[in-house]
């Protein structure tokens, strides 16, 4: 459900999978966009991807019962912001069997819940089908077939165990967690973490800035995740330390290139003005460190970013703000 890039690289994962170990399964995507479904419909999607072929084995519409008929899995791929409302729309169509896993990596702005629990909250399915895909996930590089890992999450373990066995390609390498807050923290609080190293990257500061900014957003995204119920651990893996080295340092990545911009002194709106896809990390980031006030845990880094995307901070002074917190032991 979400015809943009990932929604549509997923969709070709699960596609390349089952073909290789010689099995068939029907793929269909849902799309707001005409043109765009019928672009998936002849193989492509060049709108996002560029030139790459598509899987024969998917197809896609713009009518969300044909798509969710008789579906297995459900995987919801649309801006964190607009899932609640599409939720409402797609909850009657969506089978009472079905999986339903997340692809998005946002915190709801107003109730700061984490995409798993609004989909909890408005379709009503119990926590055991309901699981979330995260790690370093830059869409065009898995859509080139280049070799990535991600985490499936649910707390059930044969459901996460179910839906690796259904994305296992060749170049797409799946591990399983039951930690679905640790998953989805890492992937939500790695989007502001983003913001923050691409205003330095846009703000020509070294390669020193940028790493300490990495290594010390890991320890506010791990604080926020342990006091949600998560596992530190999780926040050393793929869904933790990866996606956050694969966003904060690639150029193919939506909230390291809003930094960036930021950082050269465009505004939040020209930002989105010059950006085709959202970047999750301005949606989110007030929802974050709302969270994070809201439980005692202290995020200088996303504090910082909050203040530039408010207006309340030039970004030109937002380098002494990156690193303020009081003399205390690393670990702390």
């Amino acid at each position: 459900m979400g015809a943009g890039s990932w929604g549509t690289t997923f969709a070709k994962v699960l596609g390349d999978a089952a073909a290789s170990h010689g099995a068939h399964r029907t793929i269909r995507v849902w799309g707001r966009s005409p043109e765009v479904v019928a672009d998936i419909n002849a193989h492509r999607n060049a709108k996002y991807l560029d030139a790459i072929e598509l899987p024969g084995s998917i197809s896609a519409s713009t009518d969300p019962a044909e798509v969710l008929a008789e579906a297995q899995l459900v995987v919801l791929a649309v801006p964190a912001q607009s899932l609640r409302d599409q939720l409402l729309l797609w909850r009657g169509h969506i089978p009472d069997a079905a999986i339903v896993m997340s692809l998005m990596k946002g915190l709801e702005i107003g109730t700061d819940k984490r995409m798993s629990e609004v989909i909890a909250d408005v379709a009503s399915i119990p926590a055991e089908r309901i699981a979330v895909l995260s790690g370093p996930n830059l869409a065009l590089e898995i859509a080139r077939c280049e070799p990535t890992a991600s985490v499936v999450a649910c707390s059930d373990p044969e459901v996460a165990h179910w839906i690796a066995e259904a994305c296992t390609a060749p170049y797409f390498r799946p591990y399983m967690s039951t930690d679905v807050v640790g998953v989805e923290i890492g992937g939500i609080v790695k989007n502001v973490i983003a913001l923050a190293v691409g205003i330095c990257e846009g703000k020509s500061m070294g390669d020193n800035t940028k790493a300490t900014v990495i290594t010390r957003g890991l320890a506010e995204t791990t604080r926020l995740a342990v006091a949600l119920g998560g596992d530190p651990q999780t926040m050393a893996g793929l869904a933790g330390l990866g996606d956050l080295v694969a966003t904060c340092s690639s150029k193919l990545s939506r909230n390291h290139t809003a930094g960036s911009l930021l950082g050269q002194g465009l505004s939040v709106e020209e930002v989105g003005l010059r950006m085709t896809q959202v970047a999750e990390g301005i949606k989110s980031a007030a929802a974050v460190h709302e969270l994070a006030q809201r439980l005692g845990v202290d995020m200088p880094i996303t504090a910082a970013v909050v203040a530039v995307l408010k207006g309340r901070l030039p970004v030109d002074q937002l380098e002494p703000l990156l690193l303020a917190r009081q003399l205390k032991s690393e670990g702390d």
